[in-house]
């Protein structure tokens, strides 16, 4: 089984890589397993910039092969929030729980057909003296009133999927992966990893 290192330290993520790419032949790891200093500061203005930064910047310093990920909602009521700033959107300390509420207040108003939104997923894959190549996948859904479900993580539990009449955190791991935008992002990727 090949290796490939995810640039993140987020349990959630890696768990949706791994579904993806073992089944590809690949075993994941993440920074916690190779390199739990690294930390790359995410100071792009879109998904883009900040996965091939992320990307990019690892390679280089681990001298291998690195997917970097950036990832958010884009709820088109609220302009595209919180976008970039999905993971902090009510602060600094990304706790998805505050996160939620903050989205969840700002809606309020807004009548349940207008609160249309996607996900978001840009993969960069970068190595040393090789040029970065982009995957992107998205999801299309709906911002439910309350929670419900207890899979997932981020803002799964209040982001529906109409085609599956439930919210991602409502879903088994296997019917998340099949739909979800790092899902599709994912599956961009694999199509082009035997020729990489």
């Amino acid at each position: 089984m090949k290796e490939i290192i995810i640039a993140t330290k987020n349990k959630g993520k890696a768990k949706d890589f791994e579904e993806l790419l073992e089944p590809m032949g690949y075993k994941v790891l993440t920074l916690h397993d190779v390199a739990p200093h690294l930390d790359v500061e995410e100071t792009g203005e879109t998904f883009e910039e900040n996965a091939v930064l992320k990307a990019e910047t690892i390679a280089q310093e681990l001298q291998a092969t690195v997917i970097a990920d950036d990832s958010g909602l884009e709820i088109d009521a609220l302009n595209g929030e919180p976008g970039v700033y999905s993971a902090r959107y009510s602060g600094e300390e990304k706790n998805d729980d505050s996160n939620i509420d903050k989205v969840l207040q700002k809606l309020v108003q807004v009548p349940d057909d207008e609160k249309t939104a996607r996900f978001r997923c840009v993969l960069a894959l970068a190595s040393p003296g090789k040029e970065t190549i982009i995957f992107e996948g998205a999801v299309d859904g709906l911002i439910t009133d309350e929670r419900k479900g207890d899979n997932g993580f981020g803002y799964d539990p209040i982001f529906y999927v109409p085609a599956l009449e439930k919210t991602m955190a409502e879903m088994k791991p296997s019917e998340k992966a099949a739909v979800s935008h790092r899902g599709n992002a994912i599956r961009e990727l694999g199509k082009a990893m035997p020729g990489l």
